[in-house]
Order: C-alpha cells, then structure tokens, then sequence
C-alpha cells in the first residue's frame, strides 16, 4: 500500500494543534485551572521574563513532536480510508478520535491512578488532546 504524504497538510495540521494548546494553556482558557492543578504559582514579572528566553526550546520540540503525530495519524487514515465509504473531514475527526481514545486517554489515565494527579488536571489534559487530534484528523483526511 502507497501511502501518500502531504507534507503542507502535514505541517498545517501541526501548526493548528500547536495553537490550540498555545489557547489550551492560556489565560482565555485553562491555563489558571491548569497551574493551580500542576501546583505552580504564578510568576512574577522576571521570572515571566526569564521563561520567555528559553521558552522556543521546548515549543520547537512541540511542534516537532506534533508533526511526527501528523505523518503518523496521516498514514492512520489512508491505512482506514478503505474501510470507510469516503473520507473527508468527518472521517478524518473520527479517526483522530479513535486514536485519542484507544492511546492517549488510556495512557494519560496513568497520571491519575499511579501519580495522584487529579482528575481536573487529567481532564484538562486529555480534551486538549482529544481536540487536537480531532482537528488534526479532520485537516489531513480534508486535504486533497
């Protein structure tokens, strides 16, 4: 089987799911909820400064980590396409939920059962996931 990569649809899916999780974990949304989960204080206007310096580092790593979970939820959904009628956005946001909920709700659970985080954190956690591999899905299967 010939899988065909898209490499723009790649890479936009990837920058999608990057700002999401950039909203995710801001203000506009859970990012009070989230730190107060993860036990962080808030910091103060230096060590806000300090962070922003270093903080390309680990958002390259996030967006080479989100593009590896694209090619890999793009070849997912051509091995699927011959089982499903047509594929397109729908079957595309399908699938990244399968993948979500057979993968990472399963193994984020983990952080709950084995390391007492709590199920606000886990939940906080793991509907960013399930939102960005829905979207991501919808964009691969979408693209011609």
């Amino acid at each position: 089987m010939d899988i065909h990569v898209n490499w723009v649809a790649i890479f936009v899916s990837a920058l999608a799911c990057f700002f999401l999780g950039w909203a995710w974990h801001s203000p506009l949304l859970f990012m009070k909820t989230w730190m107060k989960e993860m036990g962080f204080k808030a910091p103060s206007k230096k060590e806000r400064e300090n962070m922003m310096k270093g903080m390309w580092k680990p958002m390259l790593g996030n967006y080479l980590a989100l593009l590896i979970t694209a090619w890999v939820l793009n070849s997912v959904i051509q091995f699927a396409a011959p089982f499903m009628h047509q594929t397109g956005f729908v079957e595309g946001t399908i699938t990244g939920c399968f993948i979500w909920l057979g993968f990472i709700a399963t193994s984020i659970l983990n952080t709950v059962l084995w390391e007492k985080r709590s199920w606000t954190l886990y939940a906080i956690n793991v509907s960013h996931h399930l939102v960005g591999l829905a979207l991501m899905g919808g964009i691969l299967a979408a693209w011609p």
